[in-house]
């Protein structure tokens, strides 16, 4: 199964139309399942929430609607994440769904050693985004969720689709697009 994880806000997003393109081909074969981040009103984690997702874990009860996404999450082989470049990273709501999946005993856990031990499917992640202007070689966003994907739900292979100057003044967006789609 393919995640389809959509952290574009706007319904006209040049990463979103990117994404869908990279889509059409890449998950020809295979179910898509997509998760649009602005519809499930997701918020931050916070005592209360933490301390009743603490509960649940040490309880290794993972029923609770609070795992819904982390459960999905860890049953997909291939995630594919649609992320416009927000102020050197992407939306905030992104990281809000990363903390939902860090999940102890579900999503990953820990050897006697203390090193995370995946407990996912995953086998590839792909990172597709765009940009008005450049995106400088420290990637805060990218490098941010390659991290965490590789650190703790164990992606073998990481793929980063990008789209870039697409707001410079004399620039061509869909001709950088298609560009960008050769990447493919």
């Amino acid at each position: 199964m393919i995640l389809f994880i959509n952290a574009c806000v706007r319904d006209d997003s040049r990463t979103l139309r990117l994404a869908k393109d990279f889509l059409a081909s890449y998950g020809r074969d295979e179910s898509i399942t997509a998760v649009e981040l602005q519809s499930q009103g997701l918020s931050p984690l916070d005592g209360e929430k933490l301390s009743a997702r603490e509960k649940f874990i040490a309880q290794g009860n993972y029923d609770n609607e609070m795992f819904e996404h982390a459960k999905l999450f860890s049953g997909a082989e291939k995630i594919v994440i649609a992320a416009p470049y927000w102020d050197y990273s992407f939306p905030a709501l992104l990281k809000i769904y990363i903390e939902q999946l860090c999940v102890m005993g579900l999503t990953f856990t820990y050897s006697d050693e203390g090193v995370p031990v995946s407990l996912c499917r995953l086998e590839e992640l792909v990172y597709i985004t765009t940009a008005g202007g450049f995106i400088p070689e420290r990637n805060y966003g990218y490098d941010y969720v390659r991290e965490v994907f590789t650190g703790f739900f164990g992606a073998k292979k990481c793929r980063y689709i990008k789209a870039e100057g697409l707001d410079i003044i004399g620039s061509d967006p869909d001709e950088i697009l298609s560009l960008a789609e050769k990447d493919f």
